[in-house]
């Protein structure tokens, strides 16, 4: 088979699967999920044709997949991916272009270039950010408390890409109570250290307090979230902004997915103040709805972000324009500007803002649904998150068990003060009011089956 054959057969095979996704249940089948050995063995010992390679991933490992690209995926605030952000994927891994430098691909970079001003556009941030293209909100984190690091060293006088942090200046880095885990695997990537935070009370939503903030310091960086991972409450950016600013401290801003609710006037009030910080994380593949693998890292201070990741060699030559390589941690990676670009181009500001108003308004119609049968809603529905309580936690358990082997949709638990909850995360494009109500039934039917 020619490899334009191949190439169409395996998109023949991605068709047919999303044509069929939201007929199927959500969770796979656990035969399918055992039939996966099919593929291991001993390494093979001679070529296999290509051909058979496709047919062994489609016959075997798509029944296997969870349907994250059908509408009643609620787990992680995981997005679908858009059409067109799925399609430029598929044209981008024809094109494999390295995206690190300029010169290895003209049209990632300029392509990246372009949804970079949209993004600030739309989501209220300085202009003339720097930004990196990574793999998700860790690594975003992880570049952005780099710079940090950077700033305000350098302004001590230490350089710390060149002597580390042995004998440096001490650095305070302040987070509330409910920060995520993605944060604290960055701190601790980067060196500060994640035992070594000062905790800051929350309040019954998992919102900072801004008036128990510790007295802040030139060499302190605060961590507040935007969209909190149970809740998807934010942080009081204008007050905690406000007296970082007085202070010299650097506010960095964890917005794995609640930084997309500046795109919606609806929402927009919820992050009044954020455009205040010093750096935003955020994950093109939970609201932007684009293939996973892809976070951005906002930077305001373009120098101190450029410093933290360079890398010199004699044979790694920059031009006078914007070198993606300086603003993440790889050299070389995949262009994942393309599908940003897809997604931006194909929404419009209209059509995101509509993406994001609309899975709001889904969530809120599930907390409706579920308080009007009797069950505990634990959290203000603001945003995107649901948290649910049913009869106690061994009961709660039981329904989360249940939805996630009926098919129907697939939630996960958590637990919040606590107590255990299932949480609900509407974040894909692909949902309809339609798969709501069922899902809604779904689960109300298995909160009655397993009192």
């Amino acid at each position: 088979m020619t490899e334009d054959a191949l190439f169409s057969t395996a998109a023949a095979c991605g068709a047919r699967y999303l044509t069929a996704v939201r007929g199927r249940r959500v969770a796979p089948d656990p035969a399918d999920v055992a039939r996966l050995r099919a593929l291991g063995g001993p390494v093979p010992e001679t070529e296999t044709d290509p051909a058979e390679v496709v047919r062994l991933l489609d016959e075997i490992g798509s029944p296997a997949t969870v349907a994250i690209s059908g509408g009643r995926y609620f787990g992680f605030v995981t997005g679908g991916a858009l059409p067109a952000a799925r399609a430029a994927s598929v044209l981008a891994a024809a094109w494999d272009q390295n995206a690190g430098l300029r010169v290895m691909s003209p049209t990632a970079a300029a392509l990246e270039d372009i949804a970079i001003g949209w993004m600030t556009d739309l989501l209220h941030l300085p202009g003339d950010c720097t930004v990196g293209f990574v793999t998700g909100a860790t690594m975003a984190n992880f570049s952005c408390l780099a710079a940090a690091r950077n700033h305000l060293l350098a302004r001590a006088g230490w350089d710390v890409e060149a002597d580390g942090l042995f004998g440096a200046p001490p650095l305070t880095v302040i987070v509330g109570d409910e920060v995520h885990v993605s944060a604290l695997k960055a701190l601790a990537l980067v060196g500060l250290g994640r035992d070594r935070v000062v905790r800051v009370a929350t309040d019954d939503q998992g919102r900072l307090r801004a008036d128990r903030l510790p007295q802040l310091t030139a060499n302190t960086i605060v961590c507040l979230q935007a969209g909190n991972v149970n809740t998807g409450s934010f942080d009081p950016f204008a007050d905690a902004c406000a007296s970082a600013r007085a202070a010299g401290a650097w506010v960095h801003v964890d917005g794995a997915f609640g930084l997309w609710a500046a795109a919606s006037p609806e929402h927009a009030h919820l992050v009044a103040g954020l455009d205040r910080a010093d750096s935003w994380a955020t994950d093109a593949h939970k609201w932007l709805n684009v293939p996973y693998d892809c976070g951005l890292a906002f930077v305001r201070h373009g120098d101190a972000f450029q410093r933290s990741m360079q890398a010199q060699a004699a044979y790694l030559t920059a031009g006078a324009e914007r070198e993606p390589m300086y603003t993440t941690p790889e050299a070389s990676r995949r262009a994942r500007g393309v599908e940003v670009w897809a997604a931006l181009r194909s929404l419009g500001r209209e059509g995101l803002r509509k993406l994001i108003a609309g899975n709001c308004a889904h969530a809120g119609r599930f907390a409706d649904g579920l308080r009007s049968a009797g069950h505990s809603v634990l959290n203000e529905v603001v945003l995107n998150q649901v948290l649910v309580a049913f009869a106690d936690d061994a009961h709660t358990q039981r329904v989360i068990d249940a939805v996630q082997r009926d098919g129907t949709c697939w939630c996960g638990g958590t637990r919040w003060h606590g107590r255990a909850a299932m949480r609900i995360s509407v974040s894909s494009w692909a949902t309809t009011d339609e798969d709501v109500e069922i899902s809604l039934a779904a689960i109300l039917d298995a909160a009655n089956e397993t009192r």
